[in-house]
């Protein structure tokens, strides 16, 4: 599943005329660069979400011939779900097992299939993160699972384990994909999660009872497109990357 159906506010004045998903870069638009790498590690069944100029992103799909794989498109035109809210949203085409998540704006040299065989048996999610420099980390005990989220600057945590202990925890930034079985369903069902809720949120509040493990790969390459100021920087990545 590919998420590309946020408003682009970052990345305006761009996103005024056409969604975040179609912003070029390389030649490109970004969905063309996430969608070939996933056809390249060998999916043949893609989902993308679309709320922000819906038609368009239909269009410059058929217009690829959907890549040549299997294209369906999840329609959020009535609500903006958020992350979480936009996985759940697409259930009818991604329940029968794992599933993997990508952010539309995130560029990387991430090897997909290596990222996959690190999940471990059991996981309810596997997320990809690492050590840049941010001011908001996902917070993991020596195993590696999920154990509560910290923004420090402000000092704020969230966690469902009563006296987490900080400096015991470590913290790693999240890279925007996910690996992910369909038990995630039936966990937002019996839970209440409703229809517009952060992936993350759902995350810290549930690791507790369902373990979500961090995946860090040495000396990853990535980029976050997210403003419009990073667009040259981002031509100059993508280039570096090839």
């Amino acid at each position: 599943m590919i998420f590309a159906a946020g408003l682009g506010t970052r990345l305006r004045p761009l996103t005024d005329t056409m969604p975040k998903a179609l912003v070029p870069v390389g030649g490109e638009p970004l969905l063309y660069h996430v969608a070939t790498k996933l056809k390249g590690a060998g999916f043949d069944d893609l989902v993308i979400n679309i709320h922000h100029f819906p038609d368009m992103i239909r269009e410059y799909v058929h217009l690829q011939g959907d890549f040549g794989i299997r294209v369906s498109f999840s329609d959020e035109s009535d609500l903006l779900r958020e992350t979480g809210g936009g996985i759940r949203h697409a259930r009818p085409f991604l329940e029968g097992g794992n599933f993997l998540v990508h952010n539309v704006d995130i560029l990387s040299d991430l090897d997909l299939r290596w990222f996959i065989s690190q999940s471990k048996p059991g996981a309810l999610a596997s997320i990809l993160v690492s050590e840049r420099k941010t001011q908001r980390y996902l917070l993991f005990d020596r195993e590696m699972r999920l154990v509560g989220w910290t923004n420090v600057a402000t000092g704020e945590v969230k966690t469902p384990y009563d006296g987490l202990e900080l400096s015991e925890c470590r913290k790693f930034a999240f890279d925007g994909v996910h690996l992910i079985s369909d038990r995630i369903f039936t966990i937002f069902d019996d839970d209440g999660w409703g229809e517009r809720f952060s992936i993350i949120d759902f995350y810290i509040n549930e690791c507790a009872k369902h373990p979500v493990y961090g995946i860090v790969a040495d000396g990853l390459r990535m980029m976050d497109v997210g403003k419009a100021g990073t667009l040259n920087e981002a031509e100059a990545f993508l280039s570096s990357l090839k």
